[in-house]
């Protein structure tokens, strides 16, 4: 095939058999995912037919990392990462020496030196970025006291594979020959004050100088009326940042986005930055997850079918075993939240590839290990959805409800403190703090109305907790919300939450407890405005339809 044809057939052919196959997983219900990496393993070198470029599938599915955590940085802020920082780091570190363990005793059973064990052993310590933030994206625990551990988790797990990447390089040479031995200690401790200086640089860059210029140059952009030209200026933020971090400071793709979107999510526009961005996050996902299938070789389940299980074994039951232990028995976490952590990290992904193939280039480890690593993270990206449903079924067995966290005295995170129900009786329930949520609160608050707010981010109902408001974190579908607000007793329900399925839910649920109770939704569609209407909701708000509303009535207003 023609060299200026590769491009474009690497992207036909990988989304065109990702759909389809995919269609057939979800058929079969099973995880799409499932469907995707088979179509990898089908354009890949190691399957008969045709062959996609493995060099261009990766560059794409590095801009799908890229856009994702860009968007996970959207939803985040600064404080939020802060207030996980007492559990993530320690626990990150703690885990990644016990995989690494685990993977080396595998490694000495095998054989091997002690280099390519170590590697090998840190390869398995790693979980990918994206499958753990679209499984948490899926499950709506992006924004539970839970889900941010287990970014922040992700966050250190990148910070530490950076320093490896920095590291091997001057590792291999230094275990070449006798002279560079006894250089090693400095070589290496050189490179690791290098790497901190980049890092602390590239953060003070970004804190100092970033959270000034970019959100002003998103608003210019806004205020030029040109949707094109807003979406353009997102993706160049998220694309240049995370571009030139890795290039001028040796900061990972994915950090360097993720900064980013953390800066960009003190803007206003941040919400309408993440929908615009969200039709490319989901393709190029699918592209990484077509370009792991690739690297796939069947064969090696033949050739190494025991040392394969026990990669496996270590990935999907070392690893969340190990995290489990760290939170629930170190942290005395909830049996909840240690589960939750320990399913999003029973996989590996993109950075235990780019250490295998590093590590093969400088001469560590071998092909085998290498396939061997492939292989652990093809079967556990399939698997993790039913680690996931496991994970809920013990959680059912052990604790059935969920359990009271037990570290009350630790001010880690958020949740650390128990929500005791609301004594207010003839009040009104705000469900979102987000964009549409604080001008309804602001607008209740100048009224001087009693109000209750719920919002699934610790972070927004912090803030609102600190302009006055009583407020509860968690989503109100569930019946533990419901009672905590006192909806039976609530004379005033507004469901700003941009879900029009789960508005309908929470809608149908407080009409079941206050029959008299008036419900104010919003919808984007009509479609969704006569979900609502049929659930409960008394008025449903649709946006366009109250512009056109208003520019009628302006109209009007100016001819009489």
């Amino acid at each position: 095939m023609p060299h200026e044809t590769s491009l474009i057939a690497t992207i036909v052919a990988g989304l065109t058999i990702a759909f389809v196959l995919g269609a057939v997983a979800q058929r079969a219900r099973i995880s799409p995912l499932a469907g995707y990496l088979l179509a990898g393993v089908a354009i890949g070198p190691y399957t008969p037919g045709f062959v996609a470029d493995l060099d261009l599938a990766f560059q794409l599915a590095e801009i799908g990392v890229i856009l994702l955590m860009f968007g996970v940085g959207l939803h985040f802020s600064f404080r939020e990462l802060v207030s996980v920082r007492a559990i993530a780091v320690p626990g990150a570190l703690t885990e990644i020496c016990l995989v690494g363990l685990l993977g080396f005793a595998i490694s000495q059973v095998l054989d091997w030196e002690v280099p390519a064990g170590l590697l090998f052993g840190f390869s398995l310590s790693v979980a990918s970025t994206v499958v753990l933030l679209r499984t948490l994206q899926e499950r709506r625990l992006l924004q539970q006291e839970e889900g941010q551990i287990a970014v922040g988790w992700l966050i250190i797990e990148d910070l530490v594979m950076v320093v490896a990447l920095v590291l091997l390089p001057p590792i291999a040479n230094a275990l070449g020959s006798t002279e560079e031995v006894k250089g090693l200690g400095s070589d290496i401790g050189g490179k690791v004050v290098l790497t901190l200086v980049k890092l602390g640089a590239f953060g003070a860059l970004m804190y100092f100088v970033g959270r000034r210029v970019i959100p002003r140059v998103l608003h210019y952009t806004a205020h030029t009326g040109s949707r094109e030209l807003f979406r353009l200026s997102v993706l160049a933020i998220a694309l240049g940042t995370a571009f030139g971090a890795a290039k001028l400071f040796d900061v990972s793709f994915a950090l360097g986005a993720f900064f980013a979107g953390m800066i960009l999510a003190e803007s206003q526009l941040s919400q309408r930055a993440a929908e615009e961005t969200l039709p490319l996050r989901d393709a190029f996902a699918v592209l990484f997850f077509v370009s792991v299938g690739m690297l796939f070789d069947p064969e090696i389940l033949i050739r190494e079918p025991l040392a394969v299980t026990a990669t496996v074994l270590i990935v999907v039951m070392g690893k969340p075993l190990a995290a489990f232990l760290i939170v629930r028995c170190l942290f005395r976490r909830s049996l909840r939240t240690a589960l939750t952590i320990s399913a999003s990290l029973a996989q590996i992904g993109e950075f235990s590839f780019i250490l295998a193939g590093l590590g093969l280039t400088l001469g560590l480890i071998s092909e085998v290990a290498r396939d061997l690593i492939l292989a652990g993270a093809m079967i556990s990206i399939v698997l993790n959805p039913a680690v996931f449903l496991l994970a809920g079924a013990l959680e059912r067995r052990l604790g059935g409800v969920e359990e009271k966290d037990e570290s009350d005295d630790s001010p880690s995170g958020p949740e650390a403190e128990p929500q005791l129900a609301t004594e207010k009786t003839g009040h009104v329930v705000l469900i979102g703090y987000g964009r549409v949520g604080k001008v309804i609160a602001e607008a209740l608050g100048d009224e001087g109305a009693e109000a209750v707010i719920v919002d699934e981010s610790p972070g927004n109902t912090t803030l609102a907790r600190e302009r006055g408001w009583e407020a509860f974190t968690g989503n109100a579908v569930t019946e533990e919300i419901l009672t905590l607000t006192n909806v039976a007793a609530a004379r005033l329900l507004f469901i700003a939450i941009p879900d029009g399925f789960e508005a309908g839910q929470i809608a149908e649920k407080s009409k079941a407890r206050a029959p008299d109770i008036q419900i104010i939704a919003r919808a984007h569609s009509d479609a969704e405005a006569d979900h609502l209407t049929k659930y409960g909701a008394d008025r449903v708000v649709m946006g366009e339809r109250e512009i056109a509303l208003g520019m009628i009535a302006s109209a009007r207003l100016g001819t009489t």
